[in-house]
């Protein structure tokens, strides 16, 4: 067993990416490896190979020249999986090797023929994979960073579904590995740890396409931060050139005919799967099949103010009220602002107060039973005070772990993220760029939807504010996403309830600020 590490350093982006070396020399040699040479010991059978605790641990490796949209990606396989409550990291070695040797190097440090240079990024790929076997090997009472990836803990998995009862860990290990042999010592590296490898392939033969990428995002890394723009396009074209010396694709005899791997041919357009099995990995490869880069613009909105709203009462399938009546009537005026010539397609539940939001659209509208509120089983139609005085228990467990707390007959926000993964699935695989779609949907569903794009951990999730009668635009990019919000000039009450807040005041709360609102109509 290897030595204990220290601490892991805290990652740059929460929840999504680890990638700083634990020490800024080029002396530094992982522990893991044995002796100096640039090439690592491979561990023979008296290394440990199994996992005791029943773990999966699962590793997806990218492939590919520069500029094919390998972190792009990992960024968006973390983010997915990470919604979905697996605890995932990215260990992206070109951060390493900022910190490592510097971010400003010439394209010819990237030459193969250099073998001093060749050695350094060797070993500072094997410093990231040495820190990716540490934060597996570490247990969950260990790993300090394992809340940012996930809430799960052991005495709550009873209570999931089968299909969600394992225990899994999801490294992405970021870097070209553009050599079988680079592949090779990661495949056997990771094997004698029963680390399971899937390799994904980044292939991109158009031209024009790299050239975009380049533009859009290299010239705007850390890399050329103060460089003439086109001075850092050729430097970086002249970096890809240095890779494509040396590049071997992946091929199904590598490794005696036992690789796994995906291989995305320009963007989705094509993509073949080898040897790839596992329940999660399969969700992996469905979850890539439907991943564009086309440019796309999000709405969502809350349905309007419904009379269960103006009377602190939760779930149901009551009327809108006439303010959100009103506010039915304004927001198509406010989405043809939006959209323009566009097209728009609006997503609604199968709820009253949905339908009727969308009921003065002239644009196509979907149902989708999947996108109805969280269901509050035997709470539908109480007020908070009434479930504080029937439930205390249930009241003040809700309050600890809202985003796990499961209502009696009901459901929690994790059952809710697991029933809209369908429509994440759909938004991802949106690929008109002239074709918008509004989701008129509630409160918890809203808030599900919003953390995924936003990569919102689960313990923020379920106190995002989103308020009534308000439009959002989210328009997805390359590391983020945009936001913009629109509130739409129709009062309507507050239905927020924050961490802690008493059931008596939030009733109170609604009844008061339905009634003033009233009042402010009739003057």
């Amino acid at each position: 067993m290897p030595p204990k590490p220290t601490a892991i350093p805290k990652p740059t982006t929460e929840g999504e990416q680890f990638d700083i070396p634990r020490k800024n020399t080029l002396s530094y040699q992982p522990t893991h490896l044995g002796h100096n040479s640039p090439l690592p010991y491979i561990p023979t059978s008296s290394a440990k190979t199994h996992d005791p605790s029943g773990t999966l641990k699962l590793a997806f490796i990218m492939v590919g020249l520069p500029a094919r949209g390998k972190t792009y990606v990992a960024r968006k396989i973390t983010r997915y999986l990470t919604w979905l409550g697996y605890p995932a990291r990215i260990f992206n070695v070109g951060n390493y090797r900022r910190d490592t040797v510097g971010a400003a190097q010439p394209h010819d440090f990237f030459d193969p023929n250099n073998q001093e240079n060749a050695q350094k990024r060797m070993q500072v790929a094997m410093t990231a994979l040495d820190d990716m076997i540490r934060w597996f090997e570490r247990s969950e009472d260990e790993d300090e960073l394992s809340d940012q990836g996930s809430s799960i803990k052991e005495d709550e998995r009873e209570d999931q579904d089968p299909e969600y009862d394992f225990e899994a860990k999801v490294a992405i290990y970021d870097a070209t590995n553009s050599t079988k042999m680079r592949r090779r010592i990661l495949m056997d590296w990771c094997a004698a740890r029963n680390i399971k490898c899937v390799f994904i392939e980044m292939v991109c033969e158009d031209s024009e396409m790299v050239t975009h990428n380049v533009k859009e995002v290299k010239i705007s890394s850390p890399d050329y931060v103060g460089v003439d723009p086109e001075l850092a396009v050729n430097d970086f074209m002249l970096r890809i050139k240095h890779y494509e010396k040396s590049y071997e694709t992946v091929t199904e005899d590598e490794n005696n005919g036992k690789i796994s791997y995906i291989k995305l041919i320009n963007t989705g357009a094509q993509v073949i799967v080898n040897k790839v099995q596992g329940y999660l990995q399969s969700r992996v490869v469905y979850f890539l099949m439907n991943l564009n880069i086309t440019p796309m613009d999000l709405y969502f909105c809350r349905h309007g103010e419904s009379v269960y709203n103006t009377i602190g009462r939760i779930g149901g399938d009551s009327d809108l009220s006439w303010r959100g009546y009103m506010f039915s009537q304004k927001l198509p005026e406010l989405m043809e602002k939006q959209i323009g010539a566009k097209k728009l397609t609006i997503w609604t539940s199968t709820l009253k107060r949905t339908i009727q939001t969308a009921s003065n659209f002239k644009h196509p509208t979907v149902q989708w039973k999947i996108l109805d509120e969280l269901d509050s089983g035997l709470c539908e139609g109480l007020t908070y005070e009434e479930i504080e005085e029937r439930y205390p228990e249930d009241y003040q467990e809700r309050d600890n772990d809202k985003f796990n707390f499961r209502y009696r007959g009901g459901e929690s926000y994790r059952d809710l993220v697991q029933r809209l993964e369908p429509v994440i699935m759909e938004l991802e695989r949106h690929h008109e760029p002239d074709h918008a779609i509004l989701i008129i949907g509630h409160q918890a569903v809203i808030r599900a939807i919003y953390s995924y794009f936003l990569n919102y951990s689960h313990d923020e999730l379920p106190y995002v504010k989103i308020p009534l009668h308000t439009v959002i635009k989210l328009t997805p990019k390359a590391y983020g996403c945009l936001e913009e919000r629109f509130p739409v000039d129709v009062p309507a009450v507050d239905t927020h309830r924050n961490k802690g807040q008493s059931a008596a005041s939030v009733t109170k709360a609604a009844r008061d600020s339905a009634g003033d609102l009233t009042k402010l109509a009739l003057e």
